[in-house]
């Protein structure tokens, strides 16, 4: 381990999360940065971290800091990052990376320039069942892989006011959840050679259902759904010809995985769950995982290099497009 010191940037609830997987793993959590001190004084308080700062640009500023979480909404990712770059630190950028596909590469682009790592914190890559399910695969357990259907379906608040339901803070079930679904079978698929898309968009323009029906090089097939307006299974399927995988409720999560073969019998029961590695919610995975890419030199995931988080978004751009959402901020 490097002993990197991190910084987190923001102090909502998925801050909150990460901090305290942080702490779980024993990793060195030296500052916080919010806009306002008596934010930031209270987030170190929750947590046991030493320094504090009232303005992110301080806290990017610190040269106590090595590694920078970025905790902040869709819209302030590109910008918040860039300026933890601009100040020498290396990044873990929350999902989704960037609004759009043109901010990611500008973040992969610096990133590269400065010598730093850049890195998206889809954090279910990381997770122990996830890191099984593609051993079985590449061992060809599952036969030749012909389908991924995997949903993200929440009951999350409809007021139009809320950040989930604002475009001008990239709310919408897309960015929110979709993310998951969608880079879980680019990560399993590959890039799809097409995509057809179809969404519900909300009182705000916001997308409340989105659906994808992709193909891929080899020809398998996926589909994803999300919803922000309706909780449903959360579950995730990889279907072989020679087996299947099924991911239990919820499947973005540490939860179960299970091999059955086509007459129902369970070739392998996988239990990815936080009991007995140590706690927490897994999310210190991924933090481990940046310190060990920061130690060997590497600079990039993986799991998820920073150039397969760029095309991600070029893939969110494209089911946007397909749906009718535009953020307010962006130009043609």
């Amino acid at each position: 381990m490097t002993g990197l010191r991190w910084g987190i940037l923001a102090t909502g609830g998925i801050a909150a999360a990460f901090a305290a997987d942080l702490r779980t793993a024993g990793l060195d959590l030296v500052a916080v940065g919010s806009r306002s001190t008596a934010s930031a004084e209270a987030f170190a308080a929750r947590f046991d971290i030493p320094r504090t700062h009232g303005s992110y640009e301080e806290l990017a500023a610190d040269p106590d800091v090595d590694i920078v979480y970025v905790a902040t909404p869709h819209p302030m990712h590109h910008a918040d990052a860039r300026l933890a770059l601009e100040h020498g630190k290396h990044v873990l950028v929350e999902k989704a990376f960037t609004l759009n596909r043109d901010q990611a590469q500008d973040l992969a682009d610096l990133g590269r320039e400065k010598g730093l790592l850049v890195m998206e914190a889809m954090w279910t890559r990381y997770l122990p069942h996830m890191v099984r399910l593609r051993e079985i695969i590449a061992a060809g357990t599952l036969g030749e892989v012909r389908a991924v259907t995997a949903d993200h379906t929440q009951l999350l608040p409809s007021d139009p006011a809320h950040r989930l339901n604002a475009l001008e803070l990239g709310g919408g079930a897309l960015l929110d959840l979709g993310i998951y679904p969608i880079s879980f079978v680019h990560d399993l698929l590959g890039a799809p050679v097409t995509v057809q898309a179809a969404g519900r968009l909300g009182e705000t323009g916001a997308d409340t259902e989105v659906a994808t029906v992709m193909t891929h090089a080899d020809g398998a097939v996926s589909t994803t759904l999300s919803s922000s307006r309706a909780a449903g299974p959360n579950a995730a399927v990889v279907v072989g010809t020679e087996a299947r995988a099924e991911l239990e409720r919820v499947w973005y999560s540490p939860t179960v995985l299970r091999v059955i073969l086509p007459d129902g019998t369970v070739a392998e029961e996988f239990d990815g769950r936080m009991d007995g590695r140590g706690g927490g919610r897994g999310m210190q995975f991924q933090a481990q995982a940046a310190e060990r890419f920061v130690a060997d030199g590497s600079l990039d995931s993986d799991l998820l290099p920073v150039d397969e988080s760029v095309a991600i978004m070029a893939l969110l751009d494209e089911i946007r497009a397909q749906i009718g959402v535009r953020y307010p901020d962006e130009t043609d």
